[in-house]
């Protein structure tokens, strides 16, 4: 499932910045469908982030997180060539993963 992330990391100035799109339904489990059945919840629950293989961040998310979420955040010390690598992991026990190698912005 690497496809169903996209990511990009570019060394500006002393930070990485580094933006995610995980393409994913994030279903809470409270919407009906056309039948007006429910639709079973099927949402991210955890996400990292590893610098070189060394974590750098970890979020706990719930079903109040939209479809398809979409990340930024800064790493310090971190330089062209280094690898950030993400990965995401389901409540039906899904999981993906993606790395990308830090770029000059």
């Amino acid at each position: 499932m690497a496809d169903d992330i996209k990511m990009r990391a570019q060394l500006k100035g002393d930070m990485v910045e580094v933006k995610v799109l995980i393409g994913h339904p994030m279903e809470t489990g409270r919407r009906k469908n056309e039948a007006g059945e429910v639709i079973s919840a099927h949402f991210v629950q955890l996400v990292t982030v590893t610098l070189n293989g060394k974590s750098v961040l970890e979020a706990q998310w719930g079903t109040g997180i939209s479809k398809n979420p979409y990340l930024t955040f800064h790493l310090v010390g971190a330089k062209v060539g280094d690898i950030v690598a993400v990965t995401w992991h389901d409540n039906l026990g899904q999981s993906s993963s993606q790395q990308i190698a830090v770029t000059q912005g």
